[in-house]
């Protein structure tokens, strides 16, 4: 096994993947709000235990999601109009 190669002998980068963020971002929000609601129907248990944080946790994990999908729509919106202004024939 060779750990160099020279320019000649490496084969191209392959394309990047494409990937819909708004799926992975909402699966994550879900995923929190999942344990958010778990941590409050045992909040007695978790604050017995010294884990009370973990509720505040889902709830920044939430939010964080919430802003990614605004962000994520916001991008998206943006090359979306960038794309069909660009291909608008000049009048």
């Amino acid at each position: 096994m060779r750990l160099w190669l020279s320019e000649s002998e490496r084969r191209p980068d392959p394309a990047p993947a494409r990937a819909d963020a708004r799926k992975a971002l909402l699966a994550g929000t879900l995923g929190w709000l999942v344990v958010l609601v778990v941590c409050l129907s045992a909040g007695e248990r978790l604050e017995a235990a010294g884990l009370g944080w973990l509720t505040i946790a889902a709830a920044v994990g939430i939010a964080l999601g919430v802003i990614g999908l605004v962000v994520v729509q916001a991008m998206r919106r943006r090359v979306r109009q960038s794309s069909s202004g660009s291909s608008a024939p000049d009048a």
